[in-house]
């Protein structure tokens, strides 16, 4: 169908931390990896396994620990090798020269996950995406698009509007991750209390096991003939194979839209009201209910004292003006004034930014941090008030905002900003952050994670998390990876 072949752009900058560059780039003592040039003819060069730069920038994620590593000239994450797929073929070539060396594989889709899911904890190779990325297949009719696992969120998006369709899967990072990556991670977008998470978006996979072996899902709107297997691998964060296609769920773009903000006077207020209009059987595209510290960001307007909650309706013009209507008056009943649609439109032409983050990470000592968790309606409010209070004392700025709605609960974010002394000081103040936010929400219930995946961030708490289950997860491991050769040092998983 569609190719966006280019080369591959570097995203490291050497000017970040020049000792560092010109210490790998004068060269210094690399593993050689056993059979990587054999590895390199079948791949027809494809692999990189001498060029500093290309090894440094695969050590670094979005993670803003990574960025502390990145600005105190620490690669602690490196890996031996990077190699550019850019078929199914090479894939199983890759799988194959791993099975014979025992060497560790660690999936790459575009380096944008915030917990250090795509970095080796073991070296060995990073098996880079970004050159699968084309369009294989597309139905109006069955409203669904098939794509190699390489392709980008944003132009697969665009390429979709310019023919009437839509993903409707719009997480913040739509312009720096990708389809095989949102499948990994059990990723969410920020529309999915209408249209689910990548979980009800998926319609099928393709992926290949470290044996060589390719799994595919038999493409249908639903089946009962068994498990769902595809449902095993989202999430996995390649730690059971490698995705190489997947099929998404697609829809006509809207033909109507409506939004509004409504200014609440508590964070009680405001989720009484979330959990009304989900429990009402509404589905609105978009809600999102900010605290009173996260408020005056939301509604760039520093005198904003109060909660505001952004809501947005769709679809056929009849329907979405009725379903706003209704939860409009719910708003209004629990004493929120309505300040138009204006706030909620200057954030929806910028709700892809990170520039606030990354301003504060490229300070010297500056760190930034967002944590997702969720629970249940009744133990949310808790959470909130438990995480506002134990991180309080460790940033300048921690603020919150609850979204991803459910009829038994929500997701919440929280968001810190902080200046430390120096850098070094700043990882370890990331560190802390994270132990007492994981802290607080396993004394509590809530889930540790709500779409933005485990990775390195949230490794060592995810067996006390899933105590119940996280035994199964192993004997599927050891089943399907025995030899513990997909990136391995992730989900908890000790093989």
């Amino acid at each position: 169908m569609e190719s966006w072949r280019s080369d591959i752009v570097v995203h490291y900058n050497p000017e970040i931390n020049k000792s560092l560059h010109q210490e790998l780039t004068d060269g210094v003592s690399r593993l050689i990896l056993p059979g990587i040039n054999q590895l390199a003819e079948k791949l027809s060069g494809k692999v990189i396994f001498g060029e500093s730069e290309e090894l440094l920038r695969h050590g670094y994620d979005w993670w803003p620990v990574a960025a502390m590593w990145r600005k105190q000239g620490k690669s602690p994450h490196r890996p031996d090798a990077v190699c550019f797929p850019e078929s199914a073929d090479d894939v199983r070539a890759i799988l194959q020269w791993s099975s014979q060396t025992g060497q560790p594989l660690t999936p790459w889709g575009a380096g944008s996950s915030v917990t250090g899911a795509c970095l080796p904890s073991s070296g060995g190779m990073t098996v880079d995406f970004s050159r699968m990325n084309r369009v294989i297949d597309f139905s109006e009719t069955d409203c669904y698009v098939r794509v190699e696992p390489g392709v980008m969120g944003d132009r697969l998006e665009s390429w979709l509007n310019d023919r009437g369709f839509t993903l409707n899967h719009s997480p913040q990072s739509l312009d720096r991750s990708t389809a095989g990556g949102w499948v990994a991670t059990f990723a969410t977008g920020q529309f999915s209390s209408k249209y689910g998470g990548i979980e009800d978006l998926l319609l099928g996979l393709e992926v290949i096991l470290p044996d060589g072996k390719t799994v595919r899902s038999h493409l249908t709107p639903r089946s009962a003939t068994g498990p769902d297997l595809k449902q095993i691998f989202i999430g996995a964060e390649g730690t059971l194979g490698m995705t190489t296609e997947v099929v998404l769920k697609v829809f006509p773009r809207a033909a109507h839209r409506l939004l509004g903000a409504f200014k609440f006077p508590s964070v009680q207020a405001g989720t009484k009201v979330m959990r009304a209009i989900m429990q009402s059987g509404l589905r609105p595209m978009l809600v999102r209910f900010y605290d009173q510290d996260e408020a005056p960001h939301a509604m760039q307007d520093e005198t904003c004292c109060d909660c505001v909650l952004f809501l947005g309706t769709e679809g056929v013009r009849q329907v979405a003006e009725a379903e706003y209507a209704v939860c409009a008056d719910l708003c209004r009943d629990a004493g929120a004034t309505e300040l138009g649609a204006s706030p909620v439109e200057a954030w929806m032409s910028r709700r892809f930014d990170f520039s606030t983050l990354e301003e504060c990470l490229n300070r010297p000592g500056g760190y930034a941090e967002t944590i997702e968790v969720a629970h249940f309606w009744s133990r949310i409010e808790i959470v909130h008030s438990r995480l506002k209070e134990a991180l309080r004392p460790m940033a300048d700025q921690v603020m919150s905002h609850f979204s991803h709605l459910y009829d038994q609960g929500t997701s919440l974010y929280v968001i810190l900003l902080g200046q430390a002394p120096d850098d070094a000081e700043a990882e370890q103040r990331l560190l802390n952050i994270w132990e007492k936010a994981m802290e607080v929400c396993l004394e509590e219930g809530a889930t540790i994670s709500h779409h933005h995946g485990t990775g390195l961030a949230r490794n060592s708490y995810i067996a006390r998390e899933r105590s119940g289950d996280h035994h199964l997860l192993e004997r599927i491991k050891k089943a399907v990876d025995p030899d513990n050769r997909m990136n391995p040092g992730k989900l908890g998983l000790r093989v």
